[in-house]
């Protein structure tokens, strides 16, 4: 079972909830998989500090114009919907940070004066913690394309009874291509304005993916009703409420897991992942 923890926006606990997650069912026997696809601020390493055994650089193809052989047709600059090949003057200009890897180019180019080559965009990590498999992206910086290396992340998992997957914060493309294929998608939000409207954004997401979700509330008794309020207007099972607790708050600085650093709360977090692993939710 494949299952995204997202959130509308930073801040709201998906590391905690996913780490702690991938902890207990690991210990409890079952084979699981940690995957933080939050690329461009990977932190789960942290909270499971796991042993590193592989790094794999990743990259995409972009063109190579060979200036000889190119004969300033604008072929490649037509076919480009994306503006990353440009015909300037009596050269062919290629911007990287604007490719799509397509092949396009290369492919309608009559005289075969384009090539593709690997760019390096980041770096893929695998290990274990304990019996806890461990893979994670980081982006390099001044990137600006994070999915092809989410999709590296997705691919590189072992397989495993269980994959749970720290997707990057908001609702746009990484986060798309983080829960896509997932059975699962639990949303955690925080009960203040804010994370109502950020909630309701999310959840319009999932809805149009047709993925099933549930959401949890971190904080829970911080502030105020509305993200319960709206989840029982509109049939949204909340699966679980994290209360707000400074000894939590305390725990994550340390980079300690929850479940570790205060035991009591691991009914709470069992609870949470027997609902999740018998499908409970919202369609």
């Amino acid at each position: 079972m494949r299952i995204a923890i997202a959130s509308g926006k930073g801040g709201t606990g998906k590391t905690t909830l996913a780490t702690n997650l991938a902890f207990l069912a690991s210990e409890e026997g079952q084979n699981v998989t940690y995957l933080d696809c939050d690329v461009e601020e990977p932190n789960g390493h942290l909270f499971l500090r796991p042993l590193i055994n592989e790094r794999r650089p990743i990259g995409g193809l972009i063109p190579k114009v060979d200036a000889e052989k190119c004969i300033l047709c604008d072929q490649c600059e037509e076919i480009c919907q994306f503006n990353a090949i440009v015909c300037m003057g009596e050269q062919v200009r290629v911007y990287p940070e604007l490719c799509h890897s397509c092949g396009g180019c290369s492919l309608v180019c009559p005289v075969s004066a384009i090539t593709e080559v690997v760019q390096e965009m980041g770096q893929l990590e695998i290990g274990q913690a304990g019996t806890l498999h461990f893979v994670s992206g980081l982006l390099n910086i001044g990137e600006v394309k994070s999915p092809p290396l989410i999709s590296a992340v997705k691919k590189a998992a072992p397989k495993s009874e269980l994959e749970i997957l720290d997707a990057p914060p908001g609702t746009s493309c990484p986060v798309i291509e983080s829960i896509r294929g997932c059975e699962f998608v639990l949303l955690i939000t925080e009960p203040t304005p804010f994370g109502l409207s950020d909630l309701i954004l999310a959840v319009e997401m999932v809805k149009a993916l047709k993925l099933p979700f549930g959401v949890v509330v971190n904080r829970a008794g911080l502030g105020d009703n509305g993200v319960l309020t709206h989840c029982h207007e509109k049939g949204i099972k909340v699966l679980a409420q994290i209360p707000e607790d400074r000894r939590i708050a305390e725990a994550y600085s340390r980079g300690s897991l929850i479940c570790e650093a205060l035991p009591e709360y691991r009914p709470l977090f069992r609870g949470l992942l027997g609902e999740l692993m018998n499908g409970g939710g919202t369609g």
